[in-house]
């Protein structure tokens, strides 16, 4: 079962034209469905406005609040059986046209799969060599740079890795394939600034409150490989996990250092 602007159908045939599939005029959310809630609704609702402001979309009224999106997607949770879900909302320009947009208003589909926790640490990770960050208007949303991420997971998997970790163009350290990166030193709790174009994570938002909330001092910057790897601890964090990060290249994080237990408590 999926929905498609809000019609509940078993198969769905998408009307053309689509300006989603000619020009990626749209964007996406990951969210997660669990013990009867949308977890950190009003944080994706949030991207989501934001996303729409940038690319002069409306959104749609199931869609308009933080409420009613998830009242929304539990309901596809529910259609289709699935106490836990993982759910991918997809937003994109009505109409045809060229490149110049003719209305504001947008379609939407959404889907929904069991959700399956997956916080097993990272054994390997390493930096990316083919591709880097690019910061935009629309870097901080999911969608209009999938293309960049798709290449990396590519690369993540020619190159035998557990994750891959991608940098800017000036070499500072931005974010994981697929989730925001946190590491801590001495105490203080560390993360590339949205300057780097990394996205801009719900869980990383997360983590970040909840580490202000516990005393933890934070820093977010603009960082080198090298601060990165002479880490106590390093972590990976997105809606579906928080997972600590072994090894860097040549670089170790001895699970025993009081850092990692640190770096654990932000899985909760």
């Amino acid at each position: 079962m999926l929905l498609l602007n809000n019609a509940l159908l078993p198969v769905a045939a998408l009307p053309l034209p689509n300006r989603g599939l000619a020009f990626g005029d749209g964007f996406f959310e990951t969210l997660v469905y669990q013990a009867g809630r949308l977890r950190h609704a009003p944080d994706h609702h949030a991207r989501m406005r934001r996303a729409a402001a940038a690319l002069y979309l409306s959104l749609p009224e199931p869609l308009a609040t933080p409420e009613e999106l998830e009242t929304t997607l539990a309901g596809l949770a529910r259609a289709n059986h699935l106490p836990a879900a993982r759910l991918r909302l997809q937003l994109w320009r009505a109409g045809g046209g060229r490149y110049t947009p003719t209305t504001d208003t947008a379609e939407w589909l959404a889907t929904a799969e069991a959700f399956v926790p997956d916080d097993a640490p990272v054994a390997l990770a390493g930096f990316a060599l083919e591709t880097h960050s690019l910061p935009s208007p629309l870097s901080f949303c999911k969608g209009p740079q999938a293309w960049l991420y798709v290449r990396a997971a590519h690369e993540r998997q020619q190159r035998g890795l557990d994750e891959i970790i991608l940098c800017d163009a000036a070499g500072h350290v931005a974010e994981a394939g697929a989730a925001a990166i946190f590491w801590v030193k001495n105490e203080v709790l560390f993360t590339p600034a949205l300057e780097t174009g990394c996205v801009a994570g719900v869980r990383r938002a997360q983590v970040l409150r909840s580490a202000h909330a516990a005393g933890v001092p934070c820093r977010e910057g603009l960082f080198g490989r090298e601060e990165l790897l002479a880490a106590d601890a390093a972590f990976t964090a997105n809606v579906a996990a928080v997972r600590i990060i072994q090894r860097i290249g040549d670089a170790i994080f001895p699970p025993d250092n009081p850092a990692v237990i640190l770096a654990r408590s932000f899985a909760r």
